[in-house]
Formats: structure tokens, sequence, C-alpha cells
């Protein structure tokens, strides 16, 4: 990895500097910071303040699968039909809507109930469910 240099200007020093150029890996300058840091190398940087050159490194240091946070539109809720509401039900199927036996409700996407004009007729699922 690195080596320490007590020469090395410290983090904050750097937070004043600006940037003038950026490298990606494999442009000329960075053959031997490619060969150091291999794939974990995302750029190099030269900062200047108004004294001095800081030739910096941009690197990947951990990598983790993105989960998507869940969309509320498409959260499962449960809606009261009554069962004399014919084609209000057929619409509700149409759109992919499941009848429950046992909580009485018909199950679908939360953007089903808005577009049917029926967010008004959302029950709490039973604790567990989902």
């Amino acid at each position: 990895m690195a080596q320490h240099n007590s020469q090395l200007a410290p983090a904050n020093t750097l937070q004043s500097t600006r940037v003038s150029k950026r490298f990606n890996p494999g442009d000329k300058g960075t053959k031997r910071l490619l060969a150091q840091f291999g794939d974990s190398l995302v750029c190099m940087r030269y900062r200047f303040d108004d004294h001095k050159r800081y030739p910096t490194v941009e690197l990947v240091v951990d990598e983790q699968a993105q989960i998507a946070p869940p969309r509320k539109d498409m959260e499962i809720i449960g809606v009261s039909i009554d069962y004399k509401e014919r084609e209000l039900r057929g619409q509700a199927k149409q759109a992919g809507a499941t009848w429950n036996d046992d909580l009485r409700l018909w199950l679908m996407a939360r953007s089903v109930a808005k577009s049917l004009g029926i967010e008004d007729r959302i029950q709490p699922l039973t604790k567990g469910f989902q």
C-alpha cells in the first residue's frame, strides 16, 4: 500500500487548493500509479495552492451492491371493495389486484389504488404480512 512520507501535506491543507488537471488511469503521468493501485485507481489530480503542486489520487476502497429503496407507489396494500361493486372489482383484477380471503381485502400496489381512485379505502394489513 502507500508508504508514509513525512513531507506529505495534511488532508486539511488540501481543502483550500484548486484542481487544475485530472487524469484517468492509463493517461500520461498515471502509469506508475496504475501499476501501484491497479483497478482501484479512479483518477489522479494535480492540486495547487500558491506555493506547491500536490498530486492526489482517488481510489475505490470498497464495493457493495446497491439496493434501491422500495418505491412507495409499488408498496402492496389492502383495499376494501364491497362484493356488490362488481365493476370496481373487475377493474382491480384487471390491474393485477388479488383477493386475500384471510384478510378479507383486495391486495394491490398503492399505484393501482390511486389510479382507481380508491386510496381512501386502504386498510391496515395484519402484522407479519408482506
